[in-house]
């Protein structure tokens, strides 16, 4: 295998409101109208990927994982291949794409326990929105 033909092993989180409104955010380091859902990789020593997504989602969201509810497991990973011109200046350009665990949670606080503020900012603002937006919202290759 050659360098950059990897996937980088990553979970994500759908998170819904009491009104069934999805949150997503708008990464710090994109100033195009590109959203996305809480979503990271597992760190060297994780094995649980549900760990690790409660892990990306309070580092991201500032979400505390009691006030989360786990509703359900996509029952396969998803994979997506970056860009040929991103693929170089992602990650060190040791991956070709993400290959995630997705889990489908509730949100059971107040949007005053949001604070993605968090102590490495990933997203500049956040809101709830229909599920089906999603696909008009996020970064193509992300779809």
């Amino acid at each position: 295998m050659t360098k950059g033909d990897r996937y980088r092993r990553g979970v994500g989180v759908m998170m819904l409101n009491s009104a069934n409104k999805v949150f997503v955010g708008a990464r710090i380091d994109n100033t195009d109208e590109a959203w996305q859902m809480p979503q990271g990789g597992i760190d060297e020593g994780e094995n649980d990927p549900w760990q690790t997504a409660l892990r990306e989602l309070e580092e991201e969201t500032g979400i505390a994982p009691h006030l989360v509810e786990r509703i359900a497991d996509c029952p396969e990973r998803l994979k997506y291949d970056l860009p040929e011109e991103l693929r170089h200046k992602l990650w060190g350009g040791k991956w070709k794409g993400q290959d995630q665990d997705w889990y489908l949670v509730r949100f059971l606080g107040r949007d005053s326990d949001i604070n993605i503020a968090t102590k490495h900012p990933e997203f500049r603002e956040w809101k709830w929105i229909e599920p089906g937006q999603l696909p008009e919202l996020i970064v193509p290759f992300k779809r």
